[in-house]
C-alpha cells in the first residue's frame, strides 16, 4: 500500500514541485527546465489576475456550500416528516446528484439561453423581465449563475446527509420538549441540530474542498468568461499549464491551491475535533 501511494501520490507531488521551481515547458518539460527558484511563486501572489481567481473561487466555494447546507438541511427536514408522496421525493432527490457534472452543466446552459432558455420565457411570462437576458453573457451575473447550477446539483447530498442523521434522533425528544412548552425554534435550536451537527461537518468539509477546486462546471458553461468574471484558480491552472504551456508557472499555481486546500481541512479538522471533546 505503501508502494502504490507513493507511486500514485508522491511521485506526482514531488514532480510538481520541481517544476515549480523551474521555467519548464509543456513541450520537452525537462529539456526546458531551467531553475528559476521561487520566481514561480513571486509571479503568483503579485499577480493580480491570479488573486481575482481565488477571489472567484473564494466568494463561488462560500456561497454554493453555503446555499448547499441552508437548502439541504431545509429538505432534510421536510423529508422526515410524514406526509404523502416521501417516498417519491425521497427517490427523485437523488436524480440531481446522479447526473454528471458535464450533463448538469449542459442543462443549465440551455437553461440560461439567451435567445430560448427557459429561464428568460418563465420570467418573461411572470413580469420580471422586459426582453430576454444573456445570463452567462453579463459578467455580473454569469458567476452566481453557475452557482446556481452547482447547488442544484450538490444539495441533495447535504439533504441525504442530513435526513440520514434525523433518522437517529429519539422521537420522545421532540415529545418530551413539546410537553415541557418548546416551540419549533427551540426543538431545532437544541435538539435537532446538536444532532446533526457532526454529520453536516463532514458534508461541510467535502463540499468546501470539491467547490474550492472547481474546474469542470465552469471550464463547460463559462471558459472563464465573459471578462474572466467566472476564472477560478483551477481554470487558471489549466491554462496557465496546457493552453499556455507553461508547466512551471502552472505548477506553482497549483501548490497554491494545494496549500490553501490543506489549509481549509487542517482548521475543519480541528474545528470538528474541538466539537467532539465539548
Amino acid at each position: 500500500m505503501i508502494v502504490i501511494i507513493v507511486g500514485v501520490s508522491g511521485y506526482p507531488l514531488i514532480k510538481t514541485i520541481y517544476y515549480s521551481l523551474t521555467g519548464a515547458k509543456l513541450i520537452a518539460p525537462d529539456v526546458t527546465s531551467i531553475f528559476v527558484g521561487f520566481d514561480n511563486f513571486v509571479r503568483a501572489l503579485s499577480s493580480s489576475k491570479f488573486l481575482e481567481a481565488i477571489w472567484h473561487t473564494t466568494y463561488f466555494a462560500v456561497t454554493s456550500v453555503g446555499a448547499e447546507m441552508v437548502i439541504g438541511v431545509l429538505v432534510a427536514l421536510l423529508l422526515n416528516e410524514a406526509f404523502a408522496g416521501r417516498t417519491l421525493l425521497r427517490a427523485m432527490l437523488i436524480l440531481p446528484l446522479a447526473l454528471p457534472t458535464v450533463v448538469n452543466a449542459m442543462m443549465w446552459r440551455l437553461i440560461y439561453n439567451p435567445d430560448f432558455g427557459a429561464l428568460n420565457a418563465l420570467l418573461l411570462q411572470i413580469g420580471m423581465l422586459d426582453a430576454y437576458r444573456s445570463w452567462l453573457g453579463d459578467p455580473a451575473t454569469a458567476l452566481d449563475m453557475v452557482i446556481l447550477a452547482d447547488v442544484w446539483k450538490n444539495f441533495p447530498l447535504v439533504a441525504l446527509i442530513a435526513l440520514a442523521a434525523l433518522q437517529t434522533v429519539p422521537k420522545d425528544l421532540y415529545e418530551a420538549a413539546t410537553l415541557d412548552g418548546a416551540g419549533v425554534w427551540n426543538r431545532f435550536w437544541r435538539i435537532t441540530l446538536p444532532a446533526i451537527l457532526g454529520p453536516l461537518s463532514v458534508a461541510l468539509v467535502l463540499r468546501t474542498i470539491e467547490a474550492f477546486k472547481v474546474f469542470d462546471i465552469i471550464y463547460v458553461m463559462t471558459r472563464g468568461g465573459p471578462a474572466s468574471s467566472t476564472k477560478t484558480v483551477s481554470f487558471y491552472v489549466y491554462q496557465e499549464a496546457f493552453a499556455y504551456m507553461r508547466v512551471g508557472s502552472g505548477a506553482s499555481y497549483a501548490l497554491i491551491v494545494v496549500l490553501i486546500s490543506a489549509c481549509l481541512i487542517a482548521g475543519y479538522m480541528y474545528l470538528i475535533r474541538k466539537q467532539g471533546e465539548v
